[in-house]
């Protein structure tokens, strides 16, 4: 932090501009060489995962195709539901205990924390869930990266996104305050019973007999079913306030409507959450195996998404009858710090990756 003025005076207060200087030219404000390459380092991560659109929506070309909505606007809540569906892996426990997958933090945390969601706001529909699971990760992040000075913000930005957030409702999740828009009117479930859902999501066919189904599955509905009596909550989006305060309306506007948000108001999209997840859990190399084609490894990399979702629910369903919902919230954080692929400390760790096995995840689960 106390090197955020120095960088808004040398025109250097976003990860853009400084990936493009030179060690020697901030000299002045990290005289540590070492250190000034690891801050070059780490902004240049940055500017290339949001170029790629790792911390926003996807671009405009592959937005169409990966979110299933199309430009006329959002189709019927239960097709915007099927159209953000989650992989699902049929290994069982012994199966996964012998997997091991390779990612850094942030989607690993973003994927505890759509598992959490299942069991603290069990009324909230899938696409709910990865907005306002995505909307901590994001804020979270940016955090992080002001705190290594890796971005900078400034305190006008701070009393901006305050002021649009005046008035708004919230929800908190991991002792973090979310900002929301309700949802009224959107009529998610199905008369369908879970079962037919799941089979109707299945697909079938990858080398390892995966199969996809909506997570809004057996479980949401029995879910659903026993909490009839209860006063029904709207569904939710997390608003997005930094979106808010540097986005013009146009922008916001072709956001919304292929999100299925009716708001003139921006929120973390159920779709870039989802994309997130799916392209960051790859398999570990040994430097042997040989190139694969980009579908295979998206392939891969789904399936990878699924085995973690599988042993992350097996984790969750495992304390879920014994916990409520308060104390899985504050157990997470330390279930996740015990599992989180190790790297180095500070700069240098940003964006870094390591193996994850799903074997530390099972070894957490409540024992009979």
């Amino acid at each position: 932090m106390s090197k955020v003025k120095e960088l808004q005076h040398a025109n250097l207060a976003t990860p853009e501009k400084l990936a493009k200087v030179k060690a020697g030219e901030i000299t002045t404000m990290f005289p540590d060489e070492k250190m000034a390459k690891l801050i070059i380092a780490a902004a240049k991560r940055v500017a290339k995962k949001r170029a790629a659109g790792d911390d926003s929506a996807p671009s405009p070309k592959k937005r169409k195709k990966e979110s299933l909505v199309s430009d006329d606007g959002p189709t019927s809540p239960a097709d915007l539901e099927a159209a953000v569906a989650l992989p699902v892996s049929t290994a069982d426990e012994e199966e996964l205990a012998n997997m091991t997958i390779f990612s850094n933090r942030a989607p690993l945390f973003l994927a505890f924390t759509v598992t959490l969601l299942k069991h603290t706001m069990p009324d909230q529909p899938l696409t709910s869930r990865l907005s306002l699971a995505q909307a901590f990760i994001s804020t979270s992040s940016r955090s992080r990266a002001v705190n290594l000075g890796i971005q900078t913000l400034d305190k006008a930005d701070v009393e901006a996104e305050e002021r649009l957030a005046q008035g708004q409702p919230s929800v908190t999740i991991l002792g973090k305050e979310i900002k929301i828009l309700k949802r009224w009117g959107y009529e998610w479930r199905s008369e369908s019973t879970g079962a037919d859902i799941a089979k109707k999501n299945t697909v079938k066919g990858d080398p390892q007999d995966e199969t996809e189904q909506s997570r809004t599955d057996e479980e949401d509905y029995g879910v659903a079913s026993a909490q009839a009596d209860a006063e029904e909550q709207p569904a939710l989006w997390a608003l997005d306030l930094e979106a808010l305060r540097k986005s013009n309306r146009s922008d916001i506007t072709l956001a919304n409507v292929k999100a299925g948000n009716n708001s003139s108001l921006p929120i973390y999209t159920p779709q870039s959450a989802r994309a997130y997840l799916l392209k960051s859990f790859d398999t570990p190399g040994d430097g042997k195996t040989p190139k694969t084609s980009a579908s295979a490894k998206t392939s891969v990399k789904k399936q990878n998404l699924g085995h973690l979702l599988q042993a992350l629910d097996m984790l969750y369903d495992s304390w879920a009858t014994t916990l409520d919902p308060a104390e899985l919230d504050k157990r997470t954080w330390g279930w996740y710090v015990k599992v989180r692929p190790e790297v180095e400390q500070g700069v240098a760790g940003w964006g870094g990756k390591n193996e994850i096995k799903l074997a530390d995840i099972l070894a957490l689960r409540r024992r009979p």
